[in-house]
């Protein structure tokens, strides 16, 4: 049996139908951006995250730029913000002209850890930057109120948390702005390259839409410096036919994740946990075990796709060295990059397949060294 890390045919073979004849009205139409679809996926989407206004643009990289310039934020400032997130979170402060300041994660939901922001605050901190990671809430109550005291901005990065709440409100709509990537292989993904910005701030709103096109409300009359970020009509027909099954989706990745659980409780690994206050939507289902090679080789052998997200994390790339950031320095953040992994996850696992995979790793954990109680 072959079991992918994700398997975006399995989708497709259940909406072909619809997305066909959603992007057939679009080349009918030949209104290719900035149009009806466009403008009618921002306004469910931000209806669906509890927001006013929705803003999309052409990636999730674009939605974090253009959030931070929309914030003001520029050169001289700093952002605090996690090293265990895709690069994309960091090249869009870089982009800017800000400087991100790295905290270290709660290692149970590898999400930014609140008690550590108030020792990396400086006169140069303008924002916060919190990355809600594999589809688990950062823990936003104390990061807001932080934020409302040293009157910081709050930009959610929420590209792996669609749907996902905090204390019921869906994340993205908790901050100033949500910013959503919408790449193909997430919970709710364009054919391609896509993004929104949620918010329920009007001027907020209205500059995120002139930046994202060249600085312009109306055609050649441009009031900023702007970027070339708009999300186009293709895309927004595939969006918005995907929105409606959102939620469905969303629930079978946590029955799944459940089943995992279920399963592999008595295993030599750390499952993934869900907190109180939060639902955890599972863009990745993510353990950690030792010898994570060895496990990762077995589990290939028989089949079965992994993936780590993500296995160096940012202060340690090369991209980030002239941060001046040692090993060392965020020792949570370090440790679960060593052993995470990703197991198979997404809507459409069958139970043959689900059942598969816990039986397999259940073989494979007798040979790997477990791993130490927290």
């Amino acid at each position: 049996m072959r079991i992918p890390l994700v398997d975006l045919q399995a989708q497709y073979q259940t909406i072909k139908e619809e997305v066909r004849a959603a992007l057939d009205e679009v080349l009918a139409d030949m209104e290719l951006f900035i149009g009806p679809r466009t403008r009618a996926f921002e306004e469910a989407f931000a209806a669906y995250c509890g927001c006013r206004y929705g803003i999309g643009v052409s990636s999730g990289t674009d939605a974090l730029t253009l959030a931070l310039r929309a914030c003001g934020i520029g050169p001289g400032d700093e952002v605090i913000t996690v090293a265990n997130t895709f690069i994309a979170t960091i090249e869009a402060i870089a982009q800017v002209g800000a400087r991100p300041v790295f905290v270290d994660i709660d290692p149970q939901t590898y999400t930014l850890d609140p008690a550590q922001v108030s020792a990396a605050l400086t006169p140069r901190t303008r924002a916060l930057l919190p990355v809600h990671l594999y589809g688990h809430p950062a823990e936003m109550e104390p990061l807001l109120a932080i934020a409302r005291r040293a009157g910081l901005r709050v930009i959610e990065d929420a590209s792996q948390a669609h749907g996902a709440t905090y204390q019921g409100r869906r994340v993205g709509s908790l901050g100033d702005i949500g910013c959503f990537s919408l790449y193909y292989s997430k919970n709710l993904g364009a054919y391609g390259e896509a993004g929104i910005c949620v918010t329920n701030d009007a001027a907020l709103a209205e500059r995120l839409r002139m930046l994202r096109d060249h600085g312009s409300r109306v055609r050649y009359h441009h009031e900023l410096v702007g970027w070339n970020a708009r999300l186009d009509e293709l895309q927004a027909a595939v969006l918005l036919t995907k929105l409606r099954y959102l939620e469905r989706w969303n629930a079978a990745r946590q029955s799944h994740a459940r089943f995992y659980s279920e399963q592999l409780r008595m295993a030599a690994a750390v499952l993934p946990v869900t907190r109180a206050w939060a639902t955890h939507v599972y863009c990745y289902y993510v353990i950690q075990v030792e010898q994570r090679d060895q496990f990762r080789h077995l589990l290939e052998q028989a089949g079965i796709s992994t993936g780590i997200h993500y296995p160096i994390p940012l202060h340690l790339q090369p991209a980030c060295a002239y941060l001046g950031y040692q090993r060392g320095a965020l020792p949570q953040t370090e440790a679960c990059a060593a052993r995470i992994v990703s197991l198979p996850m997404y809507p459409e696992l069958t139970e043959q397949q689900l059942t598969y995979v816990v039986e397999t790793i259940n073989k494979s954990l007798t040979l790997c060294t477990p791993v130490s109680d927290r």
